[in-house]
């Protein structure tokens, strides 16, 4: 029952992630200044403790670890890759160019971590490609 929980709670916080993210990466395009409000900017962090939180619970729920099993590992490379790629699209990046490149390289990235959650296998949707 708790498994089923912390599932739910962890796959909600992914969707919020998520979808937040693209909305972002949407105001960034139209250079929004709704991207400085304080609530916009804290909002994601609070989600994603919530979202790392559920993760590590499921982890040690399922005893499912990175390093031990591939594609726990893939997920923890992907959201590191995910992090990176979103930090140069909102924030970092030096030109529109490149901050619109690194916004749609992040959202490839966080589908592919779905996919991985999805399929527990470590190449994901790329699985298919190959």
């Amino acid at each position: 029952m708790i498994y089923a929980a912390v599932k739910h709670l962890h796959v909600a916080c992914v969707v919020i992630s998520g979808t937040g993210f693209f909305l972002r990466g949407v105001l960034m395009l139209r250079g929004s200044p709704l991207l400085e409000v304080r609530w916009i900017r804290v909002l994601p962090h609070i989600n994603d403790t919530v979202l790392l939180a559920a993760a590590l619970g499921l982890t040690v729920i399922t005893g499912q670890y990175p390093f031990v099993d591939n594609w726990v590992t893939a997920k923890v490379f992907g959201v590191m890759a995910y992090i990176v790629f979103g930090a140069l699209a909102l924030r970092e990046a030096a030109t529109r160019r490149l901050r619109i490149a690194f916004w749609l390289a992040a959202l490839a990235v966080f589908a592919w971590i779905a996919s991985v959650a999805l399929t527990r296998h470590p190449a994901g949707f790329l699985a298919f490609v190959v």
